[in-house]
């Protein structure tokens, strides 16, 4: 079921939570909205399944308009970030309790039920109660249930945010593998850049009630088109300047910034004269005792070390330069690396290819 929203705009009173959103989500994709908390990532979500409905704009599922439609009539599925099971009720009676709604027949709600628990590795847990369970089974009943009403769309509420680290990797790879397997179309919604990474087919990139970027993981992480996305998808060094020069179609830019002159390339049109944003990240920074003599292809800055952190598989260094400018660079396999003390002087150096220019225009 594609989902489909045309110029989607929601307020609340006078402030304008969602503005002009267009979004298309295929069929059968694993869709999610990523941003920060307060940037219309949630309220899209209930837009989607109905719990709000929009000022302005339409809402699709194939080619049927839905923006007027109940939740109830919408063949959703949702699961909300504390679960909402009733605590009373046993795993079974959570499960079929949305199909008493449907009109289901009673005879159906057993097999249906173990089916949707097998889904989700719970079989014989039929009936435990909630507070028996750990907070990934807690989540596992919930998309049960969810399942259970076979529904066109399922919609996830951070729905992994209340499980310690190690479970959360856990469950958030089965959710995946389940999604794959039914080929249902998913929207998913978290504030975590890795879970977003880790889950999606796409993802859109909501900030301050806009849809600032949609692509794959992939496309997201290596060709941010904002200052805000680049920042905000993984780690990255960010050095503000203006353009000197730029050659057609935007493979050589060079930057004048206050850590020297930088070269690198950009996705959009830019000219001498542009404010812009140089972006590269830690992973692609060779990290060098001091620069090298003689001139070669590679983009250099000094400075000294100003803190280092052991992270298991990498080593990160931060280097503070004389403009005060802090930049970061990991050191992969760090057992075979001799450690810099605080205080060294140090250059990191990167290749143009990894250092992308975006104008502020596009910021």
């Amino acid at each position: 079921m594609d989902i489909t929203l045309i110029g989607v705009t929601k307020r609340f009173k006078n402030v304008e939570a969602l503005t002009r959103v267009n979004l298309n989500i295929k069929d059968g994709e694993l869709f999610t909205l990523l941003g920060p908390s307060g940037c219309g990532k949630t309220t899209t979500l209930r837009l989607i399944a109905g719990f709000y409905i929009p000022d302005e704009g339409k809402i699709m599922f194939g080619d049927r308009e839905v923006q007027d439609i109940p939740p109830a009539k919408r063949n959703i599925g949702m699961v909300f970030q504390n679960y909402a099971l009733w605590p009373h009720m046993t795993v079974y009676r959570n499960v079929i309790y949305g199909l008493q709604f449907k009109n289901v027949p009673k005879s159906d709600w057993q097999k249906i039920a173990q089916d949707a628990l097998a889904k989700v590795g719970l079989t014989g847990y039929e009936t435990r109660y909630p507070g028996q369970l750990s907070g990934g089974q807690q989540q596992r009943v919930a998309l049960a249930r969810a399942l259970a009403l076979n529904p066109d769309v399922l919609l996830l509420d951070e729905p992994l945010s209340n499980l310690d680290a190690k479970i959360r990797a856990s469950v958030r790879a089965e959710i995946r593998k389940l999604q794959q397997n039914l080929g249902i179309t998913t929207v998913y919604v978290t504030h975590d850049q890795e879970e977003a990474l880790t889950l999606s087919d796409r993802i859109g990139i909501m900030n301050e009630g806009k849809l600032v970027q949609v692509g794959t993981p992939h496309d997201l992480y290596e060709r941010p088109n904002t200052r805000f996305v680049a920042d905000f998808i993984g780690t990255n060094n960010l050095v503000e300047g203006v353009v000197k020069s730029a050659s057609a179609g935007g493979s050589d830019v060079v930057v004048e910034t206050k850590v020297g002159v930088l070269r690198g390339f950009s996705h959009a049109s830019v000219k001498a004269g542009d404010r812009c944003t140089v972006a590269f990240r830690p992973e692609n920074v060779t990290v060098l005792a001091k620069k090298p003599s003689e001139p070669d292809d590679l983009n250099h800055i000094s400075g000294k070390i100003s803190f280092a952190s052991y992270l298991g598989n990498t080593l990160r260094y931060e280097m503070e330069t004389a403009a005060g400018i802090v930049l970061k660079a990991d050191i992969g396999n760090p057992l075979a690396h001799e450690e810099l003390s605080w205080g060294s002087d140090v250059n990191f150096a990167f290749t143009k290819s990894a250092a992308l220019v975006i104008p502020d225009a596009e910021s």
